[in-house]
């Protein structure tokens, strides 16, 4: 699992690898951990970041990151699951586009499947629309060969792709618990869109907002999860 910040770990799914008896090694790029072999590992899993997807001068280790997920996913076929970041990472490595949005998206916001997303594996089990955590300012906007759009909102097109069989990538965040959202705001950039977008001094309204809804979140990430592992093969 490529981890890009100590606070942006997988959250609920830590949990639910437990309860299947799935062991995980993070990995903290940021921290110049490097990258070990992918032989042994069955998937990839790939965390968010305050950084972006073209910041490779400044973070010289996004070159070889990118590089290990077009081997996993384009050489090995191995099961990857991207999250906000780990998705504009998905579509970059592969060929596809990122590009910072005129505004960032955040909030508590809605979503909706494509007629591709309605059938597909990792997707089945959720409405058709839905609410979710947003918290981005760069968008895919161009996807990957082999890539198809699952989900959509009205100011970001790509929510979530596939690309391949099973490579997903989901721009809104799943993996949230109830210290998510003040954990994140603690990091300069999050805070700053925060504020910029909701308001100055937004962060207890969003927080109690998003203690609302995680019951509902939780459930789409146990149906995510699962679905992740019966699409890749591992239930």
């Amino acid at each position: 699992m490529f981890q890009h910040i100590d606070i942006e770990h997988p959250g609920i799914f830590r949990n639910l690898m437990a309860e299947h008896e799935i062991a995980w090694d993070p990995i903290e790029l940021d921290e110049g951990e490097p990258i070990p072999p992918l032989d042994g590992y069955d998937a990839l899993m790939v965390m968010g970041g305050p950084m972006d997807v073209f910041d490779e001068e400044e973070l010289p280790w996004l070159v070889p990151e990118k590089a290990a997920i077009r081997e996993a996913v384009s050489d090995r076929d191995m099961p990857y699951f991207g999250f906000c970041l780990g998705h504009q990472l998905l579509a970059d490595a592969l060929g596809g586009r990122c590009e910072r949005m005129a505004e960032a998206e955040v909030g508590i916001l809605d979503i909706s499947l494509t007629e591709e997303g309605r059938t597909d594996a990792l997707m089945q089990g959720l409405p058709q629309n839905f609410k979710v955590l947003q918290w981005h300012g760069v968008a895919v906007t161009e996807l990957p060969k082999g890539g198809a759009t699952l989900a959509s909102s009205p100011v970001c097109a790509i929510q979530a792709q596939r690309v391949g069989r099973h490579a997903w990538g989901l721009q809104y965040h799943v993996e949230m618990t109830d210290q998510t959202v003040r954990e994140w705001a603690a990091v300069p950039a999050y805070e700053q869109a925060l504020d910029a977008v909701l308001g100055e001094g937004a962060l207890e309204r969003f927080d109690a907002t998003c203690r609302e809804n995680m019951p509902s979140f939780n459930d789409a990430s146990r149906v995510l999860f699962r679905n992740f592992l019966e699409a890749a093969e591992f239930a």
